[in-house]
């Protein structure tokens, strides 16, 4: 059995990773989830948690594991100490960090967990490497975005690449990432594992715009997210006299702040803010707008730009990190430099503008995401990989 861990599962943002979860077994892959936190949704399978469970069962978890694997355990904890923040809030989490990695461990051996994989470099990240320790099967993660490189998960991330048995990286400006903090002789286990979408039919409600007043943007309302950007570029074709409307999907630490934004801009009737959604009230927002534009300044490679284009809607995203790999600039969608708000309004501008150019990109990035990010496409390399280990486990039964 292959376990799969988040630090929270199922979560709004997490629906790639089920259809991850959901494409491997289709495949013949035995996989089963496992999340550090409670989820915060229900997707229809238990999910085990190991902050799910009550103090007791968690401290007889841990003591249980810690009582039958002495050794073990103590080399799991030195482990903890070496891979770790430095600092003392560092050294006060590792043990937390330890106490998980044995609870995850106990739940794991009674599954026959044959290899621990991980979703995002992160604390939930650390918890799987040291579980998998204690349990001396393989452990593997994903990266996902520059948010893992960045402090403190970036600190422990070189180490966590070294002991990976493989690294999939969502693109392949993760993938150098990855490189970049580690020696040569590392680079050879880095494999490029697309997230997946699911692709519809273009028939019906899918056929692109023909004309572009109505935006849609998804995503969490912070900092990195730069909303204030969009704000700016939809105040001024405002002022330039556009017939434009944007809605937001999301929200955030900065919400009120956007709204506030907003209103002393008197722009509440062509910003509408739709808060958080369920994914398929997200899809939704998406397949009734004529265009899907973000206004980031950090990402890794973001899902909701494939379902967009999976949903023959064009595009307009910044030059950073993995997106022009997808977003190829008048080709797939259109770009902007990051941080520039006039050159976002002036992408925003040419998609209302200039006759055909919505439906020719919608085209071409629908047939772009078709062929590289289709689920059971972008699932093949995980496939190839946990076919041995499924193997493995058919031999221990």
């Amino acid at each position: 059995m292959i376990a799969y861990l988040t630090s929270q599962y199922p979560a709004l943002s997490h629906t790639f990773i089920r259809r991850e979860i959901e494409a491997l077994r289709e495949s013949g892959i035995n996989v089963a989830p496992y999340s550090v936190r409670p989820a915060t949704i229900d997707w229809g399978e238990r999910v085990p948690a190991i902050l799910g469970q009550s103090k007791a069962r968690l401290l007889a978890n841990i003591l249980g594991e810690a009582v039958a694997h002495p050794l073990k355990t103590i080399s799991t904890w030195l482990l903890s100490q070496r891979h770790r923040e430095t600092g003392t809030k560092g050294w006060i989490w590792s043990f937390f960090h330890c106490a998980e990695a044995l609870a995850l461990a106990s739940l794991l051996r009674r599954s026959d967990a044959t290899h621990l994989h991980s979703h995002f470099a992160n604390s939930g990240a650390t918890i799987g490497l040291l579980a998998a320790h204690q349990l001396d099967i393989p452990w593997s993660v994903t990266l996902h975005g520059i948010s893992e490189t960045d402090h403190p998960a970036g600190q422990m991330l070189p180490d966590k690449l070294r002991r990976a048995e493989f690294v999939a990286c969502a693109s392949w400006f993760m993938r150098a990432q990855a490189m970049r903090v580690t020696d040569p002789d590392q680079w050879s286990k880095f494999h490029i594992v697309h997230c997946g979408v699911e692709i519809p039919d273009r028939r019906g409600d899918r056929k692109p715009s023909e004309v572009v007043k109505h935006f849609v943007t998804v995503g969490r309302v912070s900092a990195e997210k730069g909303f204030p950007l969009l704000v700016r570029a939809v105040a001024s074709m405002v002022e330039a006299g556009f017939q434009i409307k944007v809605s937001v999907v999301g929200d955030g630490p900065l919400m009120p702040e956007l709204r506030r934004d907003i209103a002393d801009k008197g722009l509440e009737e062509n910003i509408v803010l739709l808060g958080a959604l369920p994914e398929h009230e997200t899809l939704s927002a998406i397949a009734k707008a004529d265009a899907f534009v973000l206004p980031s300044l950090m990402e890794g490679l973001p899902v909701v730009i494939m379902e967009a284009m999976a949903a023959a809607k064009p595009v307009i995203a910044p030059t950073v990190a993995g997106i022009p790999e997808l977003v190829k600039d008048d080709k797939t969608g259109l770009t902007f430099n990051p941080g520039s708000w006039r050159d976002l309004e002036r992408q925003m501008r040419r998609l209302m503008e200039e006759p055909n150019l919505a439906s020719r990109l919608a085209d071409e990035g629908y047939e772009a995401v078709s062929r590289k990010h289709a689920i059971d496409v972008a699932v093949k390399p995980l496939v190839e990989r946990f076919a041995s280990k499924q193997r493995l486990s058919d031999q221990r039964l």
